[in-house]
């Protein structure tokens, strides 16, 4: 199915920035919100974006202007009725977006598809809202939308193979890069980062380390940012909402780092309200070591060693959890991970990593770390297999890939 014309439902940031994307690939959209001021500024937004490679030399004036023209707005589902794809992007609300995938499947043209850009809530269950499951699928655009390469294509169980293949014809369109994913919660590349992200608060909780030695740390790894500056950007609320749909599904291997509950608590959002693990506004009042030091009151705590293989373990780890239960294939699971957070180019994704460690190495730290950190650490079934196998990453010639 060719895409002629795409609605985008939720004109705040992200809404915004994948109209940007859409209309810079030469394709119509139209930005929708509750109101018309919403969706003004959602308008403004794009606006800026075109500005911005105005203002380097990527564009000229007369061209931005040309691609505003393809975005228009709206405040109702009417002005949805021509259009090929919609893709939805409001707040990460269950109840809110099966009510709004229902609104748009009454009003839609019956062809069209609907997508959800959901970081990690059920695709099925969306799709479920709607008289056409097989036309509802996950398409995960990375904040910013207009810089980040990777899309993750998620088809629910009822999904037809035609709408994945048209959303990865999309995808391609746009010029991004798209991983279909097996379904599941925090799909992939979210699910591995919140591991390595919840053992970093886990470290700071126990006393391993300060925030700067292990950001200065994953930075020298060649992570583009540390984790805790990572954490801040995204936001402490929105990092602890997927942590808890992640503990839900996967259980206590993936529960939320109590100190990410008490900053959270104490409303320290990140950069957004100037207060997170780093202070914005105003110089350190202490507030974080006091908080720090509560945790460890009330959980008890035991400084460990502290070494950065205790975070690249555990998305190891998940990677390979994901790769045994055909999430995607060690592939594109290094290819995400690359292009979704930047994992370092030169160490090509975990699962290559993992290889270039030894299979072997990587098994032994977990089981050390299993037995004195506890059963989040526990080794992946194939990992065991792959030892015993003579399969050991690269100096043995043959691991995650064949070398």
């Amino acid at each position: 199915m060719y895409i002629f014309r795409v609605g985008v439902v939720g004109a705040g940031t992200m809404g915004a920035q994948i109209a940007q994307v859409v209309s810079y690939a030469g394709l119509p959209v139209v930005l929708t919100d509750v109101t018309m001021d919403r969706a003004r500024h959602g308008m403004e937004t794009v606006r800026r974006i075109y500005q911005a490679r105005v203002e380097r030399g990527k564009m000229t004036p007369e061209q931005a202007e040309e691609k505003m023209l393809l975005v228009s707005s709206g405040c109702d589902f009417r002005a949805l009725q021509e259009v090929d794809l919609v893709i939805e992007a409001v707040s990460e609300n269950l109840a809110l977006k099966r009510q709004i995938l229902h609104e748009l499947d009454a009003g839609c043209a019956p062809g069209a598809m609907l997508v959800s850009n959901t970081s990690a809530l059920s695709i099925s269950a969306l799709g479920a809202a709607t008289s056409r499951p097989g036309k509802v699928l996950g398409l995960h655009f990375f904040n910013p939308a207009y810089a980040m390469p990777l899309v993750e294509v998620i088809p629910g169980l009822a999904t037809d193979p035609e709408t994945v293949n048209d959303i990865v014809g999309f995808a391609e369109s746009i010029r991004k890069v798209p991983i279909v994913v097996k379904e599941c919660a925090g799909f992939l590349v979210n699910r591995l980062l919140m591991s390595y992200l919840n053992e970093a608060v886990l470290c700071v909780q126990e006393d391993a380390a300060s925030c700067k030695d292990i950001e200065q740390d994953m930075l020298a790894f060649g992570m583009p940012v540390g984790p805790f500056t990572l954490l801040d950007t995204v936001g402490l609320d929105i990092s602890y909402d997927v942590a808890k749909i992640l503990f839900e599904h996967y259980g206590p291997r993936m529960a939320p780092a109590a100190l990410l509950a008490e900053l959270v608590k104490n409303e320290r959002f990140g950069a957004k309200n100037g207060h997170g693990f780093y202070e914005y506004e105003g110089p350190d009042t202490g507030t974080l070591q006091r908080l720090i030091e509560k945790v460890q009151h009330e959980t008890g705590h035991r400084p460990m060693p502290w070494k950065p293989t205790r975070l690249l373990c555990a998305m190891v780890n998940e990677a390979v959890l994901a790769l045994q239960e055909g999430v995607a294939s060690a592939r594109d699971i290094d290819l995400a991970m690359v292009a979704g957070i930047g994992f370092p180019k030169e160490k090509e994704g975990p699962l290559h990593y993992a290889d270039s460690l030894g299979i072997d190495t990587v098994l032994a730290e977990l089981e050390t770390y299993a037995q004195t950190l506890g059963a989040r650490f526990w080794p992946a079934a194939m990992l065991r297999r792959m030892v015993a196998a003579g399969f050991t990453g690269s100096a043995a010639g043959r691991g995650f890939f064949t070398y």
